[in-house]
């Protein structure tokens, strides 16, 4: 198998993430596994795209899923998210994760940003409890974080590709 290979089956599983984020702000069992059952074949047979071992492939999985499950413990983070982190550290390695981390929240901040603008929310209403989402957008609840993750390790991957660093 070829690099290309998992270059391709990495954006492809990247894609089916983010629309099923934005789209439904929901990530089935079945896409995580997806991903995770072709990142560790990737590193198995060394054709994943961030050239990572399946030892490092096992190591980033498992700490990037305990990396936020306590952000999901404390209601701050859906479940898709954290099992999305999971298979990115699969994929990536875990020298990855808090670059990615940090790029998809600075994201996430920029879109809860535009919620606020765009739907005119005042500051000091944030605070309130209303018994419904703080953002809200055509019915659709929060940011995609998970979507904001895996935007973020595509890019790091194009860069990596055209030299552009990272």
């Amino acid at each position: 198998m070829s690099v290309s290979l998992g270059m391709g089956l990495f954006i492809a599983w990247s894609a089916v993430v983010a629309i099923s984020d934005c789209r439904a702000r929901r990530i089935s069992n079945s896409i995580v596994i997806a991903g995770l059952v072709a990142a560790f074949g990737c590193a198995l047979f060394a054709c994943g795209p961030f050239h990572i071992s399946f030892t490092h492939a096992l190591l980033g999985a498992l700490v990037g899923l305990f990396a936020l499950l306590p952000f999901f413990a404390f209601g701050l983070m859906g479940a898709a998210d954290v099992k999305v982190f999971a298979v990115l550290g699969a994929w990536c390695g875990v020298h990855a994760l808090l670059g990615l981390w940090m790029a998809a929240s600075l994201a996430a901040g920029v879109h809860a940003l535009w919620l606020l603008i765009v739907m005119r929310t005042r500051l000091g209403s944030l605070g309130r409890a209303r018994g419904g989402a703080t953002f809200e957008l055509a019915g659709r609840a929060s940011t995609p974080y998970a979507a904001c993750l895996t935007v973020a390790a595509t890019l790091r991957l194009v860069l990596r590709v055209t030299g552009g660093g990272l």
